[in-house]
């Protein structure tokens, strides 16, 4: 055991006790963040706008604050960039994390020094409450690596802002800073081919333990470690790497492919950050799903994901959940985000203590004849037929067909770019099809009432997801792959490049 390692475990353990407990009283855990809120936010000027003072209950709440998105929120983030003090929350906020929104163009997302231990903290936590849980931190004696976005910070209305990645890269001590990879000039390359040659440059003759990025660009820069040091595995590259950190997409789907590239399977650590709060992280390996951070800022809704939209939909308190239903998930937090839905969909595994997977994206589903399949419906039915064919799947997409040039039936279109094309592509699609059928019914009576025909896959070619990326400006840091759209945007494009 190194120094760090020592040093760091019986504050781990302490985290992994503190964890236990907050997990097991989560809703008065949320009851206490819900008046925390309350009176941090009762004096600005959102909160006399919305009536705080009022405010007694979450019933109450709920009649003052009404769901809003970036948009509605955007008349009270100009007031905050043009100086104004006291907004959403008490004085000015620390930073803005800058994000890409699709409806919205650039998003100023507050976060505040009230906050940011949501943020950084609960990183923390999650691996910290690894090492408690398996007794495995040799990580903390060698290198890590993050890979992420630019840690440049450039000031809107006098406020540090730049990508939620690399604000966070500002926010890490000394102590953990001397381990952390890549190098500051490296991590500020922007165009990310360039930064990943640059960060194998810097990293293939380090002792690295612990890699930390979303699956599909670790997996480029596995590549090209690879190609680098002509060795056959990473783990001849870097014999004492034991943990795996990822976020924001399902790691499933990409295991096989990475291991391969890895040579051994590997410990990970899943977590579920995002600009707006740091929802959720992965603290028993053993069991399905993420704890919800139910004691760190945020008081959390959940509105039923059909009812998103509804002018007054059902909005329940975490008391309230069941488990396997889909909720758009809602949040309020100490940077000042009210009613605010994040775009995301849950569903939760567990009450005892509460955890949830990620099901997909409100705006990312197919619904062209009613069927309002999800995310998490399409990655578990390719995974589940990929795991009895032994197929190994690079990436993919979903999209509708519903005017075939070949004539016929309407279908679902799966855009697969395979590490290696199944033997028999009729088969492997069928296969697909029965995982659908037995987890959407509506799927299922659409098929057997003669209104879609069964999915057809297209092939696509090499690198043909990593081309789309590059394409639209979106290669490497958090950008993420849309798992299924409505239209056929993104498939037409994706076809474009064969």
């Amino acid at each position: 055991m190194g120094f760090k390692s020592f040093f760091v475990r019986p504050f781990a353990k302490k985290i992994a006790r503190d964890i236990d407990r907050w997990s097991k009283e989560a809703v008065n855990a949320q009851n206490k963040v819900f008046q925390s809120l309350i009176k941090g936010g009762k004096n600005t000027v959102f909160g006399k706008e919305h009536g705080f003072d009022k405010i007694t209950s979450y019933e109450a709440f709920k009649q003052q604050i009404p769901i809003r998105d970036y948009e509605a929120l955007r008349p009270y983030i100009e007031r905050i960039k043009k100086g104004e003090a006291d907004i959403l929350w008490k004085g000015k906020p620390k930073y803005f994390a800058k994000t890409s929104g699709t409806t919205s163009g650039v998003k100023y997302i507050p976060l505040t020094k009230e906050s940011m231990p949501n943020h950084f903290n609960s990183a923390r936590n999650a691996l910290f409450n690894y090492y408690a849980r398996t007794g495995k931190g040799n990580w903390l004696d060698g290198k890590m690596i993050f890979l992420s976005g630019s840690p440049e910070l450039t000031e809107v209305g006098g406020i540090a802002t730049g990508r939620l990645s690399g604000i966070v890269n500002h926010e890490v001590p000394a102590w953990l800073k001397t381990n952390q990879l890549p190098s500051y000039p490296t991590n500020c390359i922007e165009e990310w081919e360039e930064k990943l040659t640059a960060i194998v440059e810097e990293t293939h003759q380090q002792d690295m333990r612990l890699i930390s990025g979303i699956p599909p660009w670790v997996q480029m820069y596995y590549e090209r470690l690879l190609d680098k040091t002509g060795k056959k595995y990473v783990k001849d590259i870097f014999p004492n790497f034991s943990v795996f950190v990822y976020g924001g997409v399902n790691f499933e789907p990409y295991r096989s492919s990475l291991e391969a590239l890895v040579g051994k399977r590997l410990d990970s650590v899943e977590t579920y950050p995002a600009s707006e709060g740091f929802i959720a992280f992965q603290d028993d390996p053993n069991e399905k799903g993420l704890l919800l951070n139910a004691n760190s800022g945020i008081f959390f809704e959940f509105i039923p994901a059909e009812e998103i939209f509804n002018d007054n939909p059902t909005r329940l308190s975490l008391g309230a959940i069941e488990l396997g239903v889909n909720y758009a998930i809602i949040i309020n937090n100490n940077a000042g985000l009210w009613g605010y839905n994040i775009g995301d969909t849950v569903q939760f595994v567990s009450k005892s203590p509460y955890r949830i997977i990620v099901s997909g994206r409100i705006k990312h589903f197919i619904s062209a004849f009613g069927e309002h399949v999800i995310g998490k419906e399409v990655e578990e039915a390719l995974l589940n037929a990929a795991k009895k064919t032994g197929v190994k799947v690079t990436e993919f997409t979903v999209a509708p067909n519903i005017t075939p040039n070949e004539g016929g039936l309407p279908y679902h279109e799966w855009l697969i770019e395979f590490e290696e094309m199944p033997n028999d592509l009729t088969a492997f699609a069928q296969n697909i099809d029965q995982e659908m059928i037995q987890q959407n019914i509506y799927y299922e009576d659409l098929i057997k009432g003669n209104i879609l025909r069964t999915l057809k896959i297209s092939p696509l070619k090499k690198n043909t997801f990593r081309n789309y990326m590059k394409s639209q400006g979106k290669l490497g840091g958090q950008n993420k792959v849309p798992r299924l759209s409505n239209d056929r945007k993104i498939a037409k494009q994706l076809l474009s490049l064969q």
